[in-house]
């Protein structure tokens, strides 16, 4: 299915931050690599997600969120920083996620619930942006949070400790590696205020992608599925 065609289904427009497997990427110990990622539309079907590395389409996925659990399917369509995940699960699966969604969209509507979540460390409206190292090499990234002293990276690459760099116009050091991403201290504090400005810059045209997937793409499912009263 296209992005184009599931913003016109029904689905909840939830963020939701976790980490994924994508097929063919893996450490330096031959591992796979752990990215972070984020929701920001899904249905008992399918999902969006925002990510440091697309992949392909047909690509197998596999993905942990705390609020849905484990979740694994292939991409049907990508678009820049993210993708279409179409989900593989049994029906009580399904329906199980069906009935997450009916509460996370309910708790998204009580601003008492909103308000008693806010925390020192920020979750920027746009999570990709551009990192820069000291010989000029540039990578895009997806910022998982940040604060006025440092900021979560997920990337396609993973930088020793202690390499110096910029995420956006922040000047840093990485500090430790994080499952999926790793931790930047900046140099100096950034005011709050300038903080979503200074860090979010619009990453490369191209990112590296990895090897095609050389298994068939997983087959459409059921969309007269009747979920949150509709």
């Amino acid at each position: 299915m296209s992005v184009e065609k599931f913003l016109r289904q029904r689905a909840v427009n939830v963020v939701v931050g976790g980490h994924y497997k994508l097929a063919n990427w893996y450490d330096v110990q031959g591992k796979p690599r752990n990215f972070a990622c984020r929701t920001s539309r899904v249905s008992p079907f399918r999902m969006i997600m925002a990510v440091p590395v697309v992949g392909r389409i047909g690509d197998h996925i596999t993905s942990y969120f705390g609020e849905f659990g484990q979740l694994e399917g292939r991409i049907s369509d990508t678009m820049p920083g993210s993708f279409l995940l179409e989900l593989a699960m049994p029906h009580a699966l399904r329906r199980k996620l069906a009935d997450q969604l009916a509460w996370l969209e309910a708790k998204q509507k009580d601003p008492s619930i909103r308000d008693a979540r806010r925390q020192a460390r920020i979750v920027p409206a746009t999570p990709h942006s551009t990192l820069t190292f000291a010989d000029g090499t540039i990578h895009g990234c997806f910022v998982i949070d940040m604060s006025v002293s440092g900021a979560a990276i997920s990337a396609d690459v993973q930088p020793e400790v202690g390499t110096p760099l910029a995420v956006g116009a922040c000047v840093g050091r990485v500090v430790r590696h994080l499952n999926g991403g790793f931790a930047v201290k900046f140099v100096e504090q950034v005011s709050r205020d300038d903080l979503e400005r200074r860090i979010v810059r619009p990453p490369p045209l191209t990112a590296p992608q990895p090897p095609a997937d050389p298994r068939p793409q997983a087959a459409a499912d059921d969309d007269k599925y009747v979920y949150l009263n509709a």
